[in-house]
């Protein structure tokens, strides 16, 4: 009902009847009133005016699905939104709700996360109301080996996100890190469930500091707001970064991951570098070469021979 709610106060800039809104709604003045209050405690600046109605003043930066799904106009993302105001990590949510067959494009949005996983089990820091924690169920229908593709895909959606929203150049640090000024920003975190020939599904972790300010930010790591010198709407972020996503994502389900590298190529900032490389089964320095088609970093040793990852630890050497 809250939903329904803003949707009329949002239609007019001035003031909206009650009696009118209580009239579309099929509910009495008094539950209307009631849920009018439930929208002030949750942030919301609501003014009230006798014979004249209600009007919005201002609303807070929160990620309700109510406030995302009416902007957005996805086939398959976020069509179903877990909110959460604190929780430990949205991957565990989102991986308990995929093993029960959530559908596609179900989307795991917290304000917090106590336990934030970032790669090679990292805590991924996640302060209330700061930063952006979601995770999004896909059931893509492609072979394991191409699931990589999609951490790349995630990337590319939210440096294109960022860019669209706040004119700020992210890039993209192998494998799944989004930088800003050669500073980290944010992450890219991917688990698969899957058997050799088929995926079952795969839950896309994506983690973005947005409003955090310097002083809480781990030393190397910056935030959106650090370089527009301002805050910056999460929602509107979050938004465009679902949009990017299920574009690019429908793309590739009818044409292949090349757009998608291509893009990646575009946004990195580690092929031609000397960087350094640790994988679980071995350490290499050398030149960062190319990614193949299913996403693997190509490095040039010292040896001369060509090494391929498809994950680990890389270090930018110069």
């Amino acid at each position: 009902m809250l939903d329904r709610i803003l949707e009329f106060l949002y239609k007019k800039e001035g003031y909206v009847s009650g009696e009118d809104i209580s009239r579309q709604l099929g509910i009495t003045r008094q539950a209307l009133w009631k849920h009018i209050h439930e929208l002030k405690d949750l942030g919301y600046d609501i003014a009230a005016l006798p014979h004249q109605g209600y009007r919005v003043i201002a609303s807070p930066d929160r990620l309700f699905p109510f406030e995302i799904q009416p902007r957005l106009n996805t086939r398959i993302m976020a069509r179903k939104i877990l909110y959460f105001e604190a929780l430990s990590s949205t991957m565990e949510i989102a991986l308990k709700h995929a093993i029960a067959h959530a559908p596609e494009g179900t989307l795991v949005v917290a304000e917090s996360q106590t336990k934030g996983k970032g790669r090679l089990g990292r805590d991924w820091f996640s302060p209330k109301y700061k930063g952006i924690y979601l995770s999004l169920i896909l059931r893509p229908e492609i072979a394991p080996r191409e699931a990589s593709i999609l951490t790349l895909l995630a990337a590319v959606s939210i440096c294109e996100a960022v860019k669209s929203t706040t004119g700020i150049d992210a890039q993209i640090k192998w494998p799944n890190d989004i930088l800003i000024h050669n500073k980290k920003a944010g992450g890219i975190l991917t688990e698969l469930s899957a058997e050799m020939d088929k995926v079952f599904f795969i839950i896309i972790g994506m983690g973005l500091n947005v409003n955090n300010d310097k002083r809480s930010l781990y030393p190397g790591s910056t935030s959106l707001c650090e370089h527009m010198k301002e805050g910056i709407s999460r929602l509107d972020v979050v938004c465009e970064s679902l949009r990017r996503i299920e574009d690019n994502y429908l793309f590739f389900k009818r044409n292949g991951g090349q757009r998608i590298l291509e893009s990646w190529r575009n946004f990195n900032v580690t092929l031609g570098r000397r960087v350094r490389v640790v994988s679980h089964r071995e350490q290499v320095e050398g030149e960062a070469v190319d990614i193949d088609s299913d996403g693997g970093l190509l490095v040039r040793g010292d040896s001369g021979l060509l090494d391929k990852f498809l994950a680990g630890d890389i270090v930018h050497c110069r």
